[in-house]
């Protein structure tokens, strides 16, 4: 294993070995140092709750996201339907249409399923 393990779970660089885990201190997500390979790998977008999101899913925002140049506020419990996936080098995978805010790209660490 390596010395630079990141967490499996929130992507994180800061996990550390405790005993025969790796832990991470930003999500908590422990898990062996014999996990599979595969696990890595895998590059399917998954909501904050770990469930995997698909093109054209309803999602629901958890918290509120104040939106960048503006005074708007998405709050949270607002439900947001057709989302687009994407590969984003800044985090925010998921582009969508929000009711009375417009296009807008989120994090998938900030919405759950609908």
């Amino acid at each position: 294993m390596t010395d630079a393990m990141t967490c499996l779970q929130c992507r994180s660089e800061h996990a550390y070995q405790d005993g025969a885990l790796w832990v991470c201190p930003e999500c908590g997500h422990e898990w062996s140092g014999t996990a599979p390979a595969a696990a890595e790998d895998d590059t399917s977008i998954r909501d904050a709750n770990g469930n995997v999101l698909a093109d054209g899913d309803s999602v629901i925002v958890i918290k509120d996201l104040k939106v960048k140049g503006s005074s708007s506020v998405v709050k949270g419990g607002t439900k947001v339907r057709n989302i687009r996936l994407q590969e984003a080098s800044d985090g925010h995978n998921i582009a969508c249409k929000i009711d009375g805010i417009g296009q807008m790209n989120l994090k998938s660490e900030f919405v759950r399923k609908a």
